[in-house]
Protein backbone atom coordinates (compact mmCIF):
# COMPACT_ATOMS: atom_id res chain seq x y z
CA UNK A 1 0.00 0.00 0.00
CA UNK A 2 1.09 3.55 -0.76
CA UNK A 3 -0.20 7.11 -0.52
CA UNK A 4 -0.78 9.25 -3.59
CA UNK A 5 0.08 12.97 -3.55
CA UNK A 6 -1.55 15.36 -6.03
CA UNK A 7 -0.91 18.99 -6.94
CA UNK A 8 -4.09 19.94 -8.81
CA UNK A 9 -3.81 22.91 -11.15
CA UNK A 10 -5.91 24.51 -13.86
CA UNK A 11 -4.34 22.48 -16.70
CA UNK A 12 -2.06 20.01 -14.92
CA UNK A 13 -2.00 17.61 -12.02
CA UNK A 14 1.37 16.79 -10.48
CA UNK A 15 1.58 13.26 -9.13
CA UNK A 16 3.78 11.71 -6.43
CA UNK A 17 3.66 8.39 -4.58
CA UNK A 18 5.00 7.27 -1.23
CA UNK A 19 7.21 4.28 -0.69
CA UNK A 20 5.43 1.26 0.88
CA UNK A 21 6.68 2.22 4.36
CA UNK A 22 5.23 5.76 4.08
CA UNK A 23 8.64 7.40 4.68
CA UNK A 24 9.51 9.10 1.39
CA UNK A 25 7.66 10.67 -1.51
CA UNK A 26 8.79 10.27 -5.12
CA UNK A 27 7.58 12.35 -8.02
CA UNK A 28 5.86 10.24 -10.64
CA UNK A 29 4.47 12.37 -13.47
CA UNK A 30 2.42 15.35 -14.56
CA UNK A 31 -1.01 14.71 -16.02
CA UNK A 32 -1.82 17.44 -18.56
CA UNK A 33 -5.15 18.51 -20.04
CA UNK A 34 -6.12 21.02 -22.70
CA UNK A 35 -8.94 22.71 -20.80
CA UNK A 36 -9.42 23.25 -17.06
CA UNK A 37 -12.79 21.50 -16.83
CA UNK A 38 -11.87 18.43 -18.93
CA UNK A 39 -11.09 16.05 -16.08
CA UNK A 40 -12.15 12.68 -17.49
CA UNK A 41 -8.66 11.69 -18.67
CA UNK A 42 -7.07 13.07 -15.50
CA UNK A 43 -9.36 11.02 -13.28
CA UNK A 44 -8.90 7.95 -15.46
CA UNK A 45 -5.11 8.20 -15.23
CA UNK A 46 -5.30 8.65 -11.45
CA UNK A 47 -7.42 5.49 -11.24
CA UNK A 48 -4.76 3.60 -13.23
CA UNK A 49 -2.05 4.83 -10.85
CA UNK A 50 -4.15 3.78 -7.84
CA UNK A 51 -4.33 0.23 -9.16
CA UNK A 52 -0.70 0.07 -10.33
CA UNK A 53 0.77 1.37 -7.04
CA UNK A 54 -1.84 -0.11 -4.69
CA UNK A 55 -2.81 3.30 -3.33
CA UNK A 56 -4.72 3.31 -0.04
CA UNK A 57 -5.12 7.07 0.49
CA UNK A 58 -4.82 10.34 -1.44
CA UNK A 59 -3.31 13.64 -0.29
CA UNK A 60 -4.45 16.62 -2.34
CA UNK A 61 -2.75 20.01 -2.22
CA UNK A 62 -4.98 22.67 -0.64
CA UNK A 63 -4.26 26.03 -2.31
CA UNK A 64 -5.08 28.54 0.42
CA UNK A 65 -3.85 32.10 0.02
CA UNK A 66 -0.89 33.31 2.06
CA UNK A 67 -3.26 35.27 4.33
CA UNK A 68 -5.11 31.98 5.04
CA UNK A 69 -8.14 33.02 2.97
CA UNK A 70 -9.72 30.75 0.40
CA UNK A 71 -10.07 31.79 -3.23
CA UNK A 72 -11.46 30.30 -6.43
CA UNK A 73 -8.75 27.60 -6.62
CA UNK A 74 -9.86 26.25 -3.23
CA UNK A 75 -13.42 25.75 -4.48
CA UNK A 76 -12.18 23.99 -7.63
CA UNK A 77 -9.90 21.80 -5.52
CA UNK A 78 -12.76 20.83 -3.22
CA UNK A 79 -14.88 19.89 -6.24
CA UNK A 80 -11.98 17.78 -7.56
CA UNK A 81 -11.62 16.15 -4.14
CA UNK A 82 -15.30 15.16 -4.21
CA UNK A 83 -14.87 13.69 -7.70
CA UNK A 84 -11.84 11.70 -6.52
CA UNK A 85 -13.68 10.34 -3.50
CA UNK A 86 -16.70 9.32 -5.60
CA UNK A 87 -14.65 7.67 -8.35
CA UNK A 88 -12.02 5.95 -6.22
CA UNK A 89 -13.75 5.29 -2.90
CA UNK A 90 -10.53 6.37 -1.16
CA UNK A 91 -10.06 8.88 1.63
CA UNK A 92 -8.78 12.21 0.30
CA UNK A 93 -6.95 14.49 2.72
CA UNK A 94 -6.45 18.16 1.89
CA UNK A 95 -2.92 19.35 2.68
CA UNK A 96 -1.71 22.95 2.78
CA UNK A 97 0.32 23.51 -0.36
CA UNK A 98 1.38 27.12 0.23
CA UNK A 99 4.89 27.76 -1.05
CA UNK A 100 5.35 24.27 -2.55
CA UNK A 101 5.57 25.67 -6.07
CA UNK A 102 8.05 28.30 -4.85
CA UNK A 103 10.11 25.59 -3.15
CA UNK A 104 9.98 23.41 -6.27
CA UNK A 105 11.12 26.31 -8.44
CA UNK A 106 13.94 27.14 -6.01
CA UNK A 107 15.10 23.52 -6.00
CA UNK A 108 15.23 23.46 -9.78
CA UNK A 109 17.26 26.70 -9.81
CA UNK A 110 19.71 25.17 -7.34
CA UNK A 111 20.25 22.06 -9.45
CA UNK A 112 20.60 24.06 -12.65
CA UNK A 113 17.34 23.38 -14.49
CA UNK A 114 16.95 26.08 -17.12
CA UNK A 115 14.09 28.51 -16.56
CA UNK A 116 12.30 27.54 -19.78
CA UNK A 117 12.37 23.85 -18.73
CA UNK A 118 11.09 24.29 -15.17
CA UNK A 119 7.41 24.19 -16.17
CA UNK A 120 8.03 20.61 -17.31
CA UNK A 121 8.75 19.53 -13.71
CA UNK A 122 7.33 22.05 -11.23
CA UNK A 123 3.94 20.37 -10.63
CA UNK A 124 5.48 16.94 -10.10
CA UNK A 125 8.01 18.34 -7.63
CA UNK A 126 5.27 20.34 -5.86
CA UNK A 127 3.22 17.13 -5.51
CA UNK A 128 6.29 15.48 -3.99
CA UNK A 129 6.65 18.31 -1.46
CA UNK A 130 2.94 18.12 -0.59
CA UNK A 131 3.12 14.37 0.00
CA UNK A 132 6.44 14.53 1.87
CA UNK A 133 5.05 17.18 4.23
CA UNK A 134 2.06 14.95 4.92
CA UNK A 135 4.29 11.89 5.49
CA UNK A 136 6.64 13.77 7.82
CA UNK A 137 3.70 15.11 9.81
CA UNK A 138 2.19 11.64 10.01
CA UNK A 139 5.45 10.05 11.19
CA UNK A 140 5.54 12.54 14.08
CA UNK A 141 2.04 11.44 15.04
CA UNK A 142 0.48 14.80 14.19
CA UNK A 143 -2.09 13.48 11.65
Amino acid sequence: MRILGLDFGSKTCGVAVSDPLFITAQGLEIIRRDKPNHLRKTLSRIEQIIVEYEISEIVLGYPKNMDDSEGERVELTKEFMEMLERRTGLKVTLWDERLTTVAADRLMMEVGVRRENRKDYVDQIAATFILQGFLDNRSMGLN
